[in-house]
């Protein structure tokens, strides 16, 4: 019995059989058509294509057959396509064996926007129309004056900005002022002793001492004056004392937190007076405070003395107020540099102030970050071909032997410096400045160590701003001799005039310019005061052959009017209270209380 189908019927009860393949060739159908005498063909006219008689086929070229043979091969053995590439391949070989080397074009490719360090260039061709633009600087000066009388419209988008009108900006809510609560009761007995070696620069030893401060307080244990562990960079044996006020120190801490110069013999002799033998806590970066609670302490007081080796960012920024409080305290009230610093650094603050009388004695610093192991540390490339490159190679070698050429490890200087991570030369600054407004009387404070190639790479920063001073240029060397040989007490001559200054100019990322940020906030109502440029983009505006004076000046401005907008910024939970002293460190004033105050007074 068959399935029933669907299809019509053609008179036979089974499924009719297959036809077989041979009748499905071309050839066959014509040659069978041809012989048949199908209905309509005999006895008429015959067509041309019927000219042959049956078994006869017509003439085929070379070419037919050749062709035919390919696809009847192609059409049976499919798997020849697996070798359609090579044969693809061969015929490229084959025609570039006929083609000489000599007269294939070589395609060059552009290198990407701001990955070339091409600053010299644009400076010399903005250079005309820039120094004609200073040509209105005066106006804006005399206009400053009270006696001045206005006789025409002046357009102050034309004019350089004056030092004393730069920042606009300032929190809704009123400005902030220093609040830090200082206990005035006893502090209970102590759990045993803390002892940290703080390594690193000066600023990076600040945050050692200001963290392990907080954790002192937090575990209830007397600190011991932190000990500075010696760099191989930074090569300054300086002690705590040499650099910060230590009676100050202890005596702001007093109700918060127990310091001492020394550990007490009775707890020495247990160790054999070696303190390789005190246990050492290897902690982790940016530890939480819970951890301190829940390790640290039962050993401190197991042991009465446990010591923190390296300590540097071994505090998370995240934590309770308490903890933040004695941040705060140690940071911004208790580190106060040793008389012989504070007082060099103020002298120089005097002189910079009147060397600025034309601005009311108001000047700007910038932090210049362009000394050798900074530039060789950043593997960035600059124009100074062949020299600079030994002089690099040399640098990294020395510092960070074998760092850098370690085997598969791959530098790209042209990435670098389009991700904003190449510290700027004094040429770049002196363009950003210039098109940011300040004229060639501003009165600038550079704090910076030895510049590489710095008469080669000061000359022309020098001719846009002459009036610019060093430490090396305010001091004698008389002054400024007991400091010469060691790099911390040169940071804290520099921060301390850089404090002081009506604008910061910061350059590159680190440590100084962090503290410093955090506190000009402090001292300034919440503002920072400070000019944080965006380096990606200055990487992109450098490397512009086509960008005129006027457009590259509107961009500076945008960069100093974001500077401004953020000068007050909160703190976030995990932003560095260093950095960002508001609301732990400062609190608000608000603005109708100050103007009922100042009616009573």
């Amino acid at each position: 019995m068959h399935a029933y189908n669907r299809l019509p019927s053609s008179g036979h009860s089974s499924p009719s059989t297959p036809s077989s393949p041979r009748s499905r060739s071309p050839r066959l159908r014509s040659s069978s058509n041809s012989g048949g005498g199908g209905g309509g063909s005999g006895g008429g006219r015959v067509k041309p294509s019927a000219r042959f008689t049956s078994g006869q086929q017509p003439p085929r070229t070379l070419a037919n057959c050749i062709t035919g043979a390919i696809l009847s091969v192609l059409v049976r053995r499919q798997g020849i396509f697996l070798f359609a590439p090579l044969l693809y391949i061969a015929g490229i070989l084959f025609y570039m064996g006929t083609v000489p080397f000599d007269v294939v074009p070589i395609i060059r490719h552009r290198p990407a926007p701001g990955s070339v360090y091409r600053s010299p260039q644009l400076y010399d061709k903005l250079r005309p129309e820039m120094n004609s633009d200073n040509s209105t600087a005066d106006a804006v000066r005399l206009f400053t004056l009270p006696s001045m009388v206005l006789v025409a419209p002046l357009n102050f988008s034309d004019f350089f900005v004056s030092i004393s009108t730069i920042w606009k900006n300032s929190y809704r809510g009123g400005e902030w002022r220093p609040c830090i609560n200082k206990s005035s009761g006893e502090i209970p007995e102590s759990n045993g002793y803390l002892y940290i070696e703080a390594n690193g620069g000066l600023n990076q030893q600040r945050t050692s001492i200001c963290n392990a401060v907080a954790v002192a307080g937090f575990l209830n244990a007397t600190l011991v004056i932190p000990h500075f562990h010696f760099h191989s960079i930074w090569r300054d044996p300086s002690k705590f004392g040499e650099i910060y006020d230590e009676d100050f120190f202890v005596k702001t801490l007093a109700n918060d937190v127990r310091v001492v110069d020394k550990i007490p013999d009775y707890i020495m002799q247990r160790f054999g007076y070696n303190m390789s033998n005190v246990y050492n806590f290897k902690i982790k970066a940016w530890s939480s405070i819970s951890y301190y609670r829940d390790t640290v302490h039962p050993k401190l007081l197991e042991e009465k003395l446990i010591r923190i080796s390296p300590f540097a960012n071994r505090l998370s920024f995240d934590a309770p107020p308490a903890v933040q409080r004695l941040r705060c305290l140690a940071n911004y009230e208790a580190l106060r540099f040793s008389n012989p610093i504070l007082s060099l650094g103020e002298t120089l603050v005097s002189r910079m102030k009147e060397r600025s009388a034309n601005n009311s004695g108001k000047y700007i610093s910038v932090h210049l970050r362009y000394e050798e192991d900074m530039v060789a540390f950043s593997c960035c490339m600059y124009d100074g071909g062949e020299e600079e490159k030994r002089d690099m190679d040399a640098a990294r070698e020395r510092g960070w032997k074998g760092k850098f050429t370690k085997p598969g490890r791959v530098i790209r200087p042209g990435a670098i410096r389009i991700n904003g991570k190449c510290p700027l030369t004094p040429l770049e600054v002196g363009l950003m400045l210039r098109g940011m407004g300040f004229d060639k009387v501003t009165s600038i404070y550079l704090a910076s160590g030895k510049i590489y190639d710095s008469e080669r790479h000061m000359k022309p920063l020098l001719e846009m701003f002459p009036l610019l001073q060093t430490k090396e240029m305010l001091a004698s060397p008389e002054e400024l001799g007991p400091f010469q040989n060691y790099s911390s007490r040169m940071a804290a001559i520099d921060y301390t005039v850089c404090l002081h200054s009506e604008v910061f100019v910061t350059t590159q990322g680190g440590n100084f310019p962090h503290f410093l940020l955090g506190h000009r906030r402090y001292l300034y109502g919440g503002h920072s005061r400070t000019i944080r440029p965006d380096k990606r983009k200055l990487a992109l505006l450098y490397d512009n052959p086509n960008i005129g004076w006027k457009s590259f000046k509107r961009q500076m401005l945008s960069i100093r009017a974001h500077s401004d907008s953020k000068g007050i910024e909160i703190k976030r939970p995990n932003d560095s209270i260093y950095s960002f002293p508001c609301p732990d460190c400062m609190c608000r004033t608000n603005r109708t209380e100050d103007s009922r105050s100042s009616s009573v007074t």
